[in-house]
């Protein structure tokens, strides 16, 4: 109920609040990461499926477990989203604080045991905004706050356009990185590094195929968190 509440509040309102929960739920952490998965129409299950056990493996690799224990802090908070309709952008897995190993391998089996949301299109604004209203509400405050947005199309069907997402988010010291899946669509990284990308250090980085998923992703993350 709580977490709903926060969710309509204004970012500033709702990042006080946030806050405050922080201070009761083991205070601060290094970064606050949504990891925003594309789940539209063009995902088919084989696809998705190496998507899901890509998150799982990056979270878990022995390379970013040290990258986020190096912190000041030693902990990050995740949370995964997925997107795809438009304004259908969904929450599938609400925010873990990760400290290590055990962690890790708990956020890994609720990234794999999630139900895939019902998406269609791509909506990458609509993304964008509902991963920074989550940003938002986030149990822990943090100083850096990223979206990682992953996915294989431009944005197409957006009720608030990515350029103006994107936009709000930098405003809301909000970075926003992108992992372009090339595939059948070349170009992609560089679509992705003048519509998607925004706030500062913001980066993109390039899978070129689904298979080649979690190695990018593992990369991504390292870089994000270091």
């Amino acid at each position: 109920m709580k977490r709903r509440a926060a969710l309509l509040l204004p970012p500033a309102l709702a990042a006080g609040q946030a806050a405050a929960q922080g201070a009761e739920q083991g205070g601060a952490v290094d970064l606050l990461l949504v990891l925003a998965i594309d789940a539209s129409g063009s995902i088919d299950a084989d696809e998705f499926r190496l998507q899901r056990e890509g998150c799982a493996e990056a979270l878990t690799h022995p390379a970013v477990l040290s990258a986020i224990t190096a912190g000041p802090r030693g902990s990050i908070g995740v949370a995964l989203v997925e997107w795809g309709a438009p304004g259908g952008a969904a929450t599938v897995v609400d925010w873990h604080r990760v400290t290590g190993s055990s962690d890790a391998q708990a956020l890994a089996r609720a990234v794999i045991e999630a139900p895939r949301s019902r998406q269609s299109w791509n909506a990458i604004g609509d993304a964008v905004d509902h991963a920074a209203s989550l940003i938002a509400a986030a149990p822990w405050p943090a100083r850096h706050r990223v979206i990682d947005l992953s996915g294989d199309a431009p944005d197409m069907r957006s009720i608030n356009p990515v350029e103006v997402a994107r936009r709000a988010a930098a405003a809301q010291g909000i970075t926003v990185n992108a992992l372009a899946i090339e595939g059948g669509r070349p170009g992609l990284t560089r679509t992705y590094e003048e519509t998607v990308i925004a706030g500062d250090g913001a980066f993109v980085m390039t899978a070129d195929s689904r298979a080649d998923f979690a190695r990018a992703l593992r990369a991504k993350l390292i870089r994000e968190i270091a």
